[in-house]
């Protein structure tokens, strides 16, 4: 299938996971895509891995230069930006009494001001370019509710959903659909580092976690990138035009809204 043929995509936190997920689907589906990401070495390499329709572009979320000289870079590099994924994102864990101020800052300025002014930078760009555009920002079954030790990043994907409504609603007078994807848990090496996180909370074995979060998922696993990637090549394409402000949850039946 060729559903996004001649368009350019700019997918953040994309040299792996998720990210490396959605850009070898859209790839597939015939588009152009921009691995943004930190660590320019690891976006090199997975563009290198994902062939001439994907090229490497530098960007910290956290820094504003850094996300309009991505933009600048996609643009010079593709011609145009017609999708956006904000897929960068950070995890943290801990008891709500031990929750630092640096802790916070950091998801906060990833998670919700990452997304926020990578989403402003790529509107403007559409709006300027006239045709419309198609954002996708990046939630979690976390933003749907409280999790006892997740309390920070949990609010920052409440965040990105409350965002991604407003956003929508104000940018759809442009052409510009704005919508997000509420994934459920996603195995790979995020787990990793999620499992440890909480053998060291909770006390249990490494590994005793992530057994216990995947016996709850009503479909009977984790997902893998490839589960979440036809969503996003649904709300990137034609097919999506009349769908705003609404975030969709891919996540084998953890939540139903």
């Amino acid at each position: 299938m060729t559903r996004l043929t001649g368009k350019s995509a700019l997918i953040t936190g994309a040299a792996r996971g998720i990210g490396l997920g959605f850009a070898k689907r859209y790839i597939a589906e015939g588009a152009s895509v921009a691995i943004g990401d930190i660590d320019l070495d690891a976006a090199q390499a997975a563009a290198a891995q994902l062939g001439d329709k994907a090229f490497a572009v530098r960007m910290d979320v956290s820094d504003q230069d850094s996300i309009d000289q991505a933009i600048t870079a996609v643009v010079d590099q593709a011609g145009k930006l017609d999708i956006l994924i904000n897929n960068a994102a950070l995890f943290d864990a801990s008891e709500t009494v031990d929750i630092t101020r640096a802790s916070y800052d950091r998801l906060y300025t990833v998670n919700v001001a990452g997304t926020l002014f990578t989403m402003q930078a790529a509107a403007k760009q559409m709006i300027a370019q006239g045709h419309g555009g198609k954002i996708i920002n990046m939630a979690s079954q976390a933003g749907r509710r409280g999790e006892s030790l997740v309390l920070v990043y949990c609010s920052t994907k409440a965040a990105v959903i409350s965002m991604t409504q407003s956003a929508g609603l104000n940018l759809i007078k442009h052409g510009i659909n704005v919508n997000a994807i509420a994934p459920g848990v996603v195995d790979g090496e995020h787990w990793a580092h999620v499992d440890a996180m909480f053998a060291k909370l909770e006390g249990k074995q490494p590994g005793e976690k992530k057994a216990e979060v995947e016996a709850g998922v009503p479909a009977g696993r984790f997902a893998v990138p490839e589960d979440l990637a036809g969503m996003a090549v649904f709300l990137a394409s034609s097919d999506s035009d009349y769908i705003v402000s609404q975030t969709y949850n891919v996540d084998g039946g953890q939540w139903m809204s």
